[in-house]
């Protein structure tokens, strides 16, 4: 069965490029250009890779990789972007991204990343996750049933983070990193104050979900 590779990308000509250029490498092709449009398609139906632009119309790309992370998908994500400054990329990372390319690229480099990434999902393989949360990167918010809740892009960064590793104990100093910028200087009550309307704003939404705190060490979303 043939492999297949996601592209959300705005800009056309690229886009076109970097369909051509992955199905001459044998996989299929899904190509998206906005945010709203990736969570759509790769949320229901994963990619075995994703190349996702940072700097989408709609959305921050690192937001759209929050949300499909907070969906249980486990796709390796490689990030594009203009911007190389090391706060940038460490915030990709963070948000859940696997590698990253600054532009302009060689395309023969991406086509290398791509292929490193598919081996390295082949070996991590496992069963698909379940969504806890349902997060909306274009209007940052909380969707579930007919209820949306609007979050602000720390909000939306922190509750990603436990999304995306539901059941398990995320530790303070990796919400912090998922947060805010890299040496922003975070008290312990902010970041209990914006977990506190985290949860405020779970049950606003009516979501199956709740924020439980290991004292001392992090948060667990349930």
């Amino acid at each position: 069965m043939a492999r297949s590779a996601g592209i959300c990308e705005d800009d056309d000509e690229l886009r076109g490029v970097l369909r051509t250029a992955l199905r001459r490498e044998g996989l299929t092709v899904r190509a998206t250009a906005s945010g709203q449009e990736a969570v759509r398609a790769f949320a229901a139906d994963p990619p075995d890779v994703l190349v996702l632009d940072i700097g989408l119309p709609d959305a921050d790309g690192r937001d759209v990789c929050q949300a499909l992370r907070a969906r249980g998908i486990a796709t390796p994500v490689l990030f594009l972007t203009a911007r190389d400054a090391l706060p940038d990329r460490l915030s990709g990372f963070h948000a859940g991204g696997d590698d990253y390319l600054i532009k302009p690229f060689a395309l023969a480099e991406l086509l290398v990343r791509v292929q490193a990434l598919l081996r390295r999902a082949s070996d991590d393989a496992g069963p698909p996750g379940s969504a806890a949360v349902v997060l909306d990167p274009a209007a940052h918010a909380i969707v579930h049933e007919d209820a949306r809740v609007a979050l602000t892009p720390t909000e939306f960064r922190l509750l990603a983070a436990l999304a995306a590793r539901p059941g398990e104990v995320v530790r303070r100093a990796s919400l912090v990193a998922a947060g805010w910028p890299d040496g922003a200087i975070v008290h312990q009550n902010t970041l209990d104050a914006y977990l506190a309307r985290i949860r405020r704003k779970l049950r606003e939404a009516g979501a199956p979900a709740s924020v439980e705190t290991a004292r001392g060490v992090g948060y667990e979303l349930r």
